[in-house]
């Protein structure tokens, strides 16, 4: 019964940075706080490194997250320019998304084989 519990919970911090992560993607340029050039940058590999670390504690399997990740960044990106959002399609972005993949990715395998 209380395994139950454990997976539920295992799975909350990755539902929880879904959850933000479509909050942060979409917000429409103009609620979108300026910030030093880069920042975005910043933002979008600590966001796909959220995702693919949590999503990676929480037991989903290798075979399926990273493809849904990779997927998730180039469609966010496409739908930021598709979207009458104000904000632009950018492989930059789609390319440090994954890349905040990629490092979660390696950090956690590591740290799994010690």
């Amino acid at each position: 019964m209380l395994d139950h519990y454990r997976t539920q919970l295992a799975r909350a911090p990755f539902v929880i940075s879904g959850l933000a992560s479509l909050v942060i993607l979409f917000t429409p340029e103009s609620g979108v706080p300026t910030a030093p050039p880069g920042t975005d940058k910043v933002v979008h590999f600590a966001l796909f490194a959220a995702l693919a670390s949590t999503g990676r504690i929480a037991g989903c399997q290798t075979s399926r997250l990273l493809p849904a990740l990779v997927g998730y960044a180039a469609a966010s990106e496409v739908l930021q320019g598709l979207l009458p959002l104000g904000r632009s399609c950018e492989l930059a972005d789609a390319l440090v998304d994954v890349a905040g993949v990629a490092a979660s990715w390696a950090i956690i395998a590591a740290v799994r084989r010690r």
